[in-house]
């Protein structure tokens, strides 16, 4: 009888395997000595960390994965900080908070297919709010690329391609010595007006080979500037010169670009209204005599800024939540200052100014003559008055009471995160950023953004503590993250407002066909789940939501505050 034969398995992705860049010498030790499994000081991966390290990155998100272990494995030569989430969009909305709150580029690293293709999400989200995220994935081994398919797991046919529509742009390594510049090439490209996130692709055994190149020392990667013509404001100062009603709408690009003195400089010299986006909420102070606030969904806003002879809009596309839904038409002359050179007239024909929302905005204010104070302090309180006295009409007395409890208990320098929910919606339009950042996912619109993302502000200043608010849907995509807060101690206080599924969809539907379809969810409890990883959680009234929420954002570390509450939107006013 024949005796059946030993076959030995060996793992094709493991440094040790005979497919690995290390097999043939994985018994010698660098000086050639037999029976010496020794790993080799520097390898592509250290070269990755010591070009993010020069390039200026002092933390990294992300999650590992068989493809990316060179990498992973020389974090522990790295003096980068890691931050591990649970799932991998959650890690890109780790990233994309910590590089809105640091104004700098933050690295994102995963692995191959599955793991490149599961941070799509999170980076359409960076793409639409300028968030300068550097994205880097291993790749299956460099033979493989370029065609065909070797059967490598997580193997796509063409996975920069996924990409090239989600990010500014895509750069692929094929050997050690690229990745410097490679990394400097894509992090310019990520600070560069627009920022915006980019990707970097590097095949596994690149990371797993010996660095063959010298460490890394310095590179350069300074963006360069986006100046305004000056021929372009000398004719926007004229123009803001010469109007008897201007006003301004300052987007999202002001806040990205830390304009907001030159913002207030410029507003208080024309004697303009500011009404701000949602994307750009905080770039004007939300008490000032001149601010119109954000109530973009409500018509009375619409109109004021429609009649206003030179209406300049600063850092804003003029998209679909910034235009009232596509209702807005202006009857005057419209000045529209974009870094984004796509988003220029991209809705209205105006006079473009392609530049920095900073850089332009200290030039007009520098060039225009400026007015005496007129009546625009009484146009602007006048316009609250309509807009608060059609939603006091409403019967939204608990809804205005919970954001009235949310802002009063959050410290004035605390930033908030906010998912796409109710009570996210109206954040939107009645909250005070008072003097902290406020970041939603309003710009591509996913679900479970808020609570990874306050997870990066966490640690990019753990020394505030930082506010997260979803509703139980959008809780469920990022309730694996409880661990993390868990894990590493962030000062997170998560404000779960359960209506028992997607409380916004419901209404949509049940205002559009009569009945809501597919809305309703089974969910866990909340507070006692919390509770199973670590984290202190309360059920909380309306009644009880400020002190309960004082408490949880004054205790160190990561909390949950649960509100069982049925919110309404304040009605449209934009159809």
């Amino acid at each position: 009888m024949r005796r059946p034969r030993t076959v030995h398995w060996h793992n094709p992705f493991s440094p040790f395997s005979p497919f690995s860049p290390f097999s043939q010498d994985r018994n010698r030790t660098p000086e050639g000595s037999p029976m010496s499994t020794a790993h080799p000081t520097r390898t592509g991966g250290d070269l990755v960390l010591e070009s993010l390290a020069a390039l200026g990155a002092t933390t990294v998100f992300g999650l590992p994965g068989q493809h990316a272990l060179g990498l992973f494995d020389a974090l522990r030569r790295s003096a980068l900080r890691y931050v591990g989430l649970r799932v991998e969009n959650n890690a890109g909305f780790a990233a994309d908070a910590h590089a809105r709150v640091t104004g700098g580029v933050t690295p994102l690293l995963v692995s191959t297919g599955p793991g490149a293709l599961m941070t799509l999400a999170a980076l359409q989200e960076s793409a639409a709010a300028s968030a300068p995220v550097l994205g880097i994935s291993s790749q299956i081994p460099a033979a493989g690329l370029g065609g065909g398919r070797k059967g490598y797991l997580h193997e796509l046919r063409d996975q920069q391609a996924s990409f090239r529509d989600v990010v500014k742009s895509v750069h692929t390594v094929r050997h050690a010595s690229q990745i410097p510049s490679a990394l400097a090439d894509a992090w310019r490209s990520a600070l560069e007006a627009p920022a915006g996130p980019v990707w970097v692709e590097i095949p596994q055994d690149v990371l797993l080979a010996p660095a063959g190149v010298p460490p890394v020392r310095a590179l350069p990667a300074d963006p360069r500037p986006l100046p305004p013509r000056p021929e372009l404001i000398e004719a926007a100062a004229a123009a803001l010169d010469a109007a008897e009603r201007p006003v301004i709408l300052a987007g999202g690009g002001v806040v990205r670009a830390r304009a907001h003195a030159a913002l207030r400089r410029l507003a208080e010299k024309l004697d303009a209204p500011v009404a701000c986006t949602f994307g750009g909420k905080g770039a004007f102070p939300w008490e000032h005599p001149l601010s119109l606030r954000s109530w973009l969904e409500d018509r009375h806003t619409t109109d004021f800024l429609e009649q206003a002879d030179v209406l300049l809009v600063v850092g804003s596309g003029l998209g679909e939540l910034s235009s009232n839904y596509h209702t807005f038409h202006p009857r005057g002359h419209l000045i529209q200052i974009e870094a984004d050179l796509g988003k220029l007239e991209s809705n209205h024909h105006a006079l473009g100014v392609h530049a920095d929302a900073a850089l332009a905005l200290d030039a007009l204010a520098d060039t225009v003559t400026g007015r005496p104070r007129g009546t625009a302090a009484d146009e602007a309180r006048a316009l609250l008055e309509r807009v608060h006295a059609r939603i006091d009409g409403q019967d939204l007395k608990t809804e205005q009471h919970v954001l009235a409890a949310v802002r009063d208990a959050l410290p004035d320098d605390a930033p908030s995160f906010w998912d796409m929910t109710i009570l996210g919606y109206w954040a939107w339009s009645a909250f005070d950023p008072r003097e902290a950042p406020f970041h939603s996912a309003q710009g591509a619109g996913g679900l479970g953004y808020a609570f990874p993302a306050a997870l990066g502000a966490a640690v990019a200043d753990p020394a505030r503590p930082v506010l997260a608010v979803s509703g139980d849907g959008g809780a469920m995509y990022s309730i694996a993250e409880l661990a993390t807060a868990a894990q590493y101690g962030l000062p997170v206080t998560w404000l779960i407002v359960d209506d028992g599924g997607y409380g916004i969809l419901r209404e949509y539907m049940t205002d559009t066909f009569g009945e809501a379809t597919a809305t309703e969810l089974t969910r866990p409890d909340f507070a006692a789940l919390a509770a199973s990883f670590g984290v202190p959680a309360v059920r909380t009234t309306p009644d009880h939501l400020h002190d309960d929420l004082t408490t949880a954002l004054t205790t160190p570390g990561p909390s949950v505050v649960v509100l069982p509450a049925v919110l309404r939107m304040f009605a449209p006013t934009h159809l």
